[in-house]
């Protein structure tokens, strides 16, 4: 068969399958099984050979049912990546607000996203080979959006809820909501201090979906899987990650940075 052929009937069975689905599960946000309060912790974010790209900060406030979480890296080149969700944990997880910026030449792009899920409007502005631009969406936002706020629900996930899903904006530049398909990999051992310990090891595929999503593959461009290790308890705690930032970007692995004190001390 012609290459054009080939690629027609792709298109035309990808269209088929598309229209046929019958809608996913429905959109419920994840239920609080760990109350959240204020921190501070350091991260570290390295390339997947172990080099250092940027130092960061994760500071988490509670007040009452809100929280306000920020994370920020601050590359070696001088790039930035800072996030902060501000969610509810009223029973549910739900998200409030949620803002991105990132800037500079670890990113292809210079953004800043806002996401306001009470009005459903989502706004990104970024620059496309150096012009500035704009975009503005009034998307019909679901309750379990997860934008910012992974973490949290990684922590509060039951173990036979699995597989689960959640929903996310992802800026392409033009935002547009996606699905993350949560599945377990096991235990996985680890050390701190030489005490050894076991995390759990989370897979999170995103799943575009629609034509788009039958089609990536064949164009090289289906998103990678990232991976995250939460330590199970009664007070569950982030071990990893290894990740994207950006869509189409690099994996980079994140993790806890411990504080290193002059000789002096």
């Amino acid at each position: 068969m012609a290459i054009g052929k080939r690629v027609t009937v792709v298109v035309i069975l990808a269209m088929g399958i598309a229209f046929l689905q019958t809608s996913g599960p429905s959109a419920e946000p994840f239920a609080v099984r760990h109350i959240h309060g204020t921190s501070h912790g350091f991260l570290a974010l390295r390339s997947t050979t172990g080099s250092l790209l940027a130092s960061g900060d994760q500071a988490q406030v509670a007040r009452g049912e809100r929280i306000t979480n920020k994370v920020v890296f601050r590359f070696k080149d001088g790039s930035i990546h800072d996030e902060t969700a501000i969610f509810s944990q009223k029973g549910h997880l739900r998200l409030i607000a949620y803002h991105l910026v990132q800037k500079g030449p670890a990113f292809p792009r210079a953004l800043d996203m806002t996401i306001d899920p009470p009005t459903g409007q989502v706004e990104v502005r970024y620059t496309d080979r150096g012009e500035n631009k704009s975009e503005i969406e009034h998307l019909d936002l679901p309750a379990d959006l997860g934008n910012g706020m992974m973490n949290a629900i990684l922590k509060n996930l039951e173990p036979n809820t699995l597989p689960a899903s959640v929903s996310y904006v992802a800026a392409t530049p033009k935002p547009r909501i996606v699905k993350l398909t949560i599945t377990s990999a096991g235990l996985e051992p680890f050390s701190a201090a030489g005490a050894g310990y076991k995390a759990t090891h989370y897979v999170v595929k995103i799943d575009i979906g629609g034509v788009e999503g039958l089609l990536a593959p064949l164009v090289g461009k289906e998103p990678p899987d990232s991976h995250v290790w939460i330590l199970r308890g009664e007070a569950p705690v982030f071990v990893k990650s290894a990740t994207t930032l950006f869509m189409g970007g690099p994996i980079w692995r994140i993790e806890p940075a411990s504080p290193v004190w002059p000789e002096a001390h």
